[in-house]
């Protein structure tokens, strides 16, 4: 206890060197642990975004690329699917049930996606949870859609917004669907996956918007059909992107996914979500690990950089040293002193790295919700965390050994003799 004090004490005459010491290891802290954080929720909530889903099936391409674009809204298909074989498929006496996705069109930027009932009974995320609206209903006539939380807040759409979608996926399009506007009629709950981007029309309502294109242009003059005039006409749609299907049994899984993939009828690709993701992961570890490895070595500069502040600090402090050998103290008292010094640095580094940490995600928090679905909770340090930091305080440690070796060895050879 005695030494601790005559630590800090030693610390507070040299409060400038020290200040830096502790800012730029915290420094060093907090960018370790947001890598790390970001890193782990990121693969969370990459992981919470589609449950009790067993197969999604598209046309044949990569297991990843048919997860990003029927999951994730990123990219898009390389071929749509016919309506009989989803019908064909769907009916088969293993599935519970099936829920069709069409995409391809786009509100500012934002995916739209044609679906069924199927989508608000079935679909789940996170847990097990359920899609709840926290306003108005679901889609039920021809022009009704139903918004994602993040758009509406957003945009500021509310109950009886009228929409224009427009064509294709990109954030800026010059092909409106101006002549079929939508209105929106309800709202979902956050979610915290990409539903909350995503704006939900119904299947015959994505039908009614092209139903007069023709090789990828709308028609012009007598071959436009109008939107009351669309509601006369047999909307039942002729392909569809992807559809996700729940199964009976689990244990039928596999053979299901063998007897789609070799089906017959077009070449098509279904894939388990869960393994698709770790595949996903594995494409991104090289870069998670070097993000990793990077965090790792800026913290070992501030280290060293303790160490270093220290060290050159030695020879001034060899008549301080003296001073304490003339009253008693022991050279391994002299060792321990140095050592309490490196720790105490590092600790203060470390509250104040979690106390940027935290202020950082509180700042940003809202961000990246918006941003990026991102969700950074202000919780306690995770257990991997837990060991980041007591790998920093153990190096902390060694490193802090060096010039207490170093003043051990001199506080035997001066005595109170000091070479000046």
């Amino acid at each position: 206890m005695y030494l601790m004090r005559l630590a800090l004490q030693s610390l507070a005459n040299r409060r400038f060197s020290a200040l830096l010491t502790v800012i730029a290891i915290a420094l060093s802290v907090t960018l370790l642990l947001s890598v790390e954080r970001v890193r782990t929720e990121a693969r969370a909530s990459f992981a919470s975004t589609v449950s009790g889903t067993d197969l999604i099936v598209g046309a044949r391409s990569g297991s990843v690329q048919l997860l990003l674009y029927s999951v994730f809204r990123i990219g898009n298909a390389t071929n749509n699917i016919r309506w009989d074989s989803f019908e064909q498929i769907s009916s088969q006496p293993q599935v519970k049930w099936a829920i069709p996705l069409s995409l391809g069109d786009s509100h500012r930027g934002f995916r739209v996606l044609g679906t069924n009932q199927a989508y608000f009974d079935h679909y789940r995320f996170g847990r097990d949870q359920a899609l709840t609206l926290s306003q108005g209903k679901r889609f039920s006539d021809l022009y009704d859609a139903v918004l994602g939380a993040d758009i509406a807040r957003e945009l500021g759409y509310q109950l009886g917004t009228e929409l224009v979608l427009a064509h294709g996926a990109g954030a800026v399009s010059f092909v409106k669907h101006a002549d079929k506007p939508f209105h929106v009629v309800g709202i979902l709950a956050k979610t915290g996956t990409p539903v909350d981007r995503t704006i939900h029309i119904s299947l015959e309502g994505m039908e009614a918007l092209h139903v007069d294109w023709q090789q990828g242009m709308p028609a012009r003059g007598a071959g436009q059909v109008s939107a009351e005039q669309a509601r006369q006409l047999d909307l039942t749609p002729t392909a569809i992107t992807a559809f996700m299907l729940g199964l009976e049994r689990r244990i039928d899984t596999f053979t299901l996914q063998r007897k789609i993939n070799e089906f017959s009828g077009e070449p098509l690709l279904a894939i388990l979500p869960g393994v698709a993701l770790q595949e996903l992961w594995s494409l991104l570890s090289v870069a998670e690990k070097a993000l990793l490895l990077v965090s790792v070595f800026v913290v070992l500069t501030g280290l060293v950089g303790m160490l270093t502040a220290i060290l050159s600090g030695l020879n001034e402090r060899r008549r301080e040293m003296a001073v304490l050998r003339s009253v008693g103290a022991r050279p391994l008292h002299i060792f321990s002193l140095l050592v309490l010094e490196a720790v105490s640095l590092t600790l203060a580094g470390i509250a104040l790295g979690l106390a940027l940490l935290y202020a950082g995600i509180a700042a940003a928090k809202p961000w990246l919700e918006q941003q990026y679905g991102l969700f950074l909770p202000l919780a306690w340090p995770t257990p991997s965390e837990l060991k980041l930091l007591g790998g920093i305080l153990a190096a902390s440690l060694l490193m802090g050994c060096i010039p207490a070796w170093r003043a051990y060895r001199q506080a035997l050879l001066d005595g109170l003799s000091i070479r000046l």
